[in-house]
């Protein structure tokens, strides 16, 4: 039977990727909670949570009033996320620990914060927001790119351990979207080594060229509906069909050769 959730928490509603999201659940029935760390920047219509995925704290306070405010939660979408662009011996130590917590440790602590309240009713759904920078690695994202495979791969082993439990989870990829996601970037704007300016001009290229949130919101929905655990990978044609089979099927070489021409790599720094 397709899944019809009734109350859903997004994290991470105030752009981008998570206000399509919340949107598009609430047009189509839901009621909806969503995070920002200014609550203030919560769409009309939502209803706010204030979390930032980096404090620890403010995770748990967020769990605890969700549950308090909506008993019958049965969808988590976990997208709220931050990137930050830095060759690695110029990675800032604060940039580097804050890209695990926000990319990896929040949306764990949060999946485990709802999962057994699933469990124990047997109904519920957690989407883990990825990222196809998991099986294609983006230069000077170092971080972002290992914290989501990482959360790639808790994602999938919690998979295999809800299975018959009622609770499915999805694993959702995007590519490159049109949003602003670029122009918060911790970093993005100081590039000095040609070979990151290089790789920054295709990032801002390949952003300027990609679909629209609205995309990633129907194809989110239509998991949701499906309520089968899996992989969705979202983006255009490339990205979302013909690149996951290159990084299933392609040597390890031949996808780095890839990746190396696709940001204008060229190794002089």
């Amino acid at each position: 039977m397709p899944f019809l959730p009734r109350q859903a928490l997004v994290t991470g509603v105030s752009a981008g990727l998570g206000r399509a999201f919340a949107e598009k659940l609430r047009a189509e029935g839901v009621e909806v909670w969503g995070t920002a760390r200014d609550v203030a920047r919560v769409p009309a219509g939502i209803r706010p949570l204030a979390l930032d995925l980096g404090d620890a704290a403010s995770v748990a306070a967020c769990i605890r009033q969700a549950h308090a405010e909506a008993p019958a939660l049965d969808l988590l979408v976990n997208n709220a996320g931050a990137g930050a662009f830095f060759a690695l011996e110029d990675f800032p130590e604060d940039d580097l620990e804050r890209q695990w917590r926000v990319l990896l440790h929040g949306p764990a602590a949060l999946t485990r914060g709802f999962y057994g309240a699933f469990r124990s009713r047997r109904r519920g759904m957690v989407v883990n927001v990825t990222s196809l920078a998991g099986d294609y690695p983006i230069p000077f994202m170092s971080a972002y790119s290992g914290a989501k495979a990482g959360l790639s791969a808790f994602t999938r082993t919690l998979m295999l351990e809800a299975e018959g439990s009622g609770v499915t989870v999805v694993d959702l990829r995007p590519g490159d979207y049109a949003t602003g996601f670029n122009d918060a970037m911790a970093g993005f704007r100081s590039v000095v080594r040609r070979d990151a300016l290089a790789a920054r001009e295709a990032c801002v290229a390949h952003v300027a060229s990609g679909p629209k949130p609205d995309k990633a919101a129907a194809d989110l929905w239509r998991a949701v509906r499906r309520g089968k655990s899996g992989v969705v990978c979202t983006g255009d044609v490339w990205q979302a069909g013909l690149g996951p089979l290159l990084a299933r099927f392609a040597p390890e070489a031949v996808v780095r050769a890839y990746l190396k021409r696709y940001y204008g790599m060229k190794g002089d720094a």
